[in-house]
């Protein structure tokens, strides 16, 4: 963040805010906050919601540090788990808000697990990271909102142009039909195969082999 004066004065705001309820915690949550930019700070500091949810990442990677110290093998295997990692970075990328939380995550994923660990650890470094993902993506003229990002209605619209980007690298030629198919699937599952690039690839193979099954029956109907 820039601007001593300006980190002092946010730094005090929040640990004002968050002393009373977790008045032992303060000082590394507080630590952890100020890492961010300071227009997320500030937003949060204004939305009470916004930094009770940051607060609650900020503790639960304080908590995966922690646990991942002076356990079992088996205990460290699951506190580490890919699907944990990736939760608990989706959540600190969140905080960014660049509007692409769910593809930087997925980028950042593709890191050995010791570097992704080091990320939830380290939110400076994170930050760096993250504005390279975004830089690298807004390259790639990749600027469609991620499903998660929208609204808590997810609107339709939004999901369908997210998932017609995805799968139009996949299969250029029928991304439109295969795109209604999957449309048809419930949010949970929308939300999962967006988040996985192996289980989108295999939704998109399904739905192309379904649309071409249709197709050769419907070309049978009208041959007879």
């Amino acid at each position: 963040m820039e601007g001593d004066e300006d980190v002092d004065s946010l730094g005090e705001k929040l640990y004002d805010v968050i002393y009373p309820k977790y008045t032992d915690m303060t000082p590394k949550l507080t630590g952890m906050l100020l890492e961010l930019p300071a227009s997320v700070v500030n937003q949060m500091l204004q939305d009470e919601d916004l930094l009770n949810k940051a607060i609650e990442r900020a503790l639960g990677a304080l908590t995966s540090s922690d646990n991942s110290e002076g356990v079992s093998q088996t205990d460290d295997a699951v506190s580490v788990s890919s699907d944990s990692l990736g939760e608990q970075l989706y959540d600190l990328i969140d905080l960014f808000n660049t509007g692409h939380t769910q593809k930087i995550t997925g980028m950042l994923l593709e890191q050995k697990k010791e570097a992704v660990l080091q990320l939830l650890l380290n939110h400076t470094l994170l930050e760096e990271q993250v504005k390279t993902a975004l830089k690298t993506l807004k390259e790639q003229g990749d600027v469609a909102t991620d499903v998660s990002d929208s609204s808590d209605t997810e609107d339709v619209e939004n999901i369908g142009e997210t998932l017609f980007s995805f799968v139009q690298q996949l299969d250029s030629a029928h991304c439109a039909d295969i795109t209604g198919m999957l449309l048809e699937m419930d949010s949970a599952s929308l939300q999962k195969i967006l988040s996985n690039q192996a289980m989108l690839e295999v939704a998109v193979q399904k739905a192309k082999s379904a649309l071409e099954g249709a197709v050769s029956q419907r070309q049978m109907e009208m041959s007879q």
